[in-house]
């Protein structure tokens, strides 16, 4: 008897790795270009956030961007310093930032698109905490 349990728990265990289900590791895909520093980002890193799916105004900072102005608050443009260290980290005047207009807020809001020189684009709703790349291809 043990040994048809030794048998039964071995081929749940084969058929589990044939199905995804057991603990390989996953397949590594091709790696992305590094950064100037070095950095190689990875889908995990930073979720990717299609453009279409962007607010309407997140899409018209894009198009302020792409033509380069005007735009609409004094600060759009200014080096982001990446602080809170969420994204890669980068040498001085890397990262740009722009203010995504919040309607019916008083202030700038905390909607956000930062730039790397390399073409990166993110997308940040929530003031730094959380970022997405920019997909433009979608």
């Amino acid at each position: 008897m043990k040994h048809r349990h030794h048998l039964l728990a071995v081929a749940l265990l084969l058929a589990l790795t044939a199905c995804g289900g057991g603990s390989k590791p996953e397949a590594a895909s091709a790696p992305a270009a590094a950064s100037p520093t070095g950095w190689v980002p990875t889908s995990a890193a930073y979720p990717d956030v299609c453009r279409s799916a962007l607010p309407q105004q997140a899409r018209d900072t894009l198009g302020l961007i792409a033509r380069g102005g005007p735009y609409p608050y004094r600060s759009d443009g200014i080096v982001f310093e990446n602080r809170e260290g969420r994204l890669p980290r980068e040498k001085g005047d890397y990262y740009h930032e722009y203010t995504v207009v919040t309607p019916g807020a008083p202030t700038r809001g905390a909607r956000r698109i930062v730039t790397g020189s390399a073409g990166q684009q993110y997308w940040t709703p929530d003031h730094y905490d959380t970022f997405s790349e920019i997909d433009s291809r979608c």
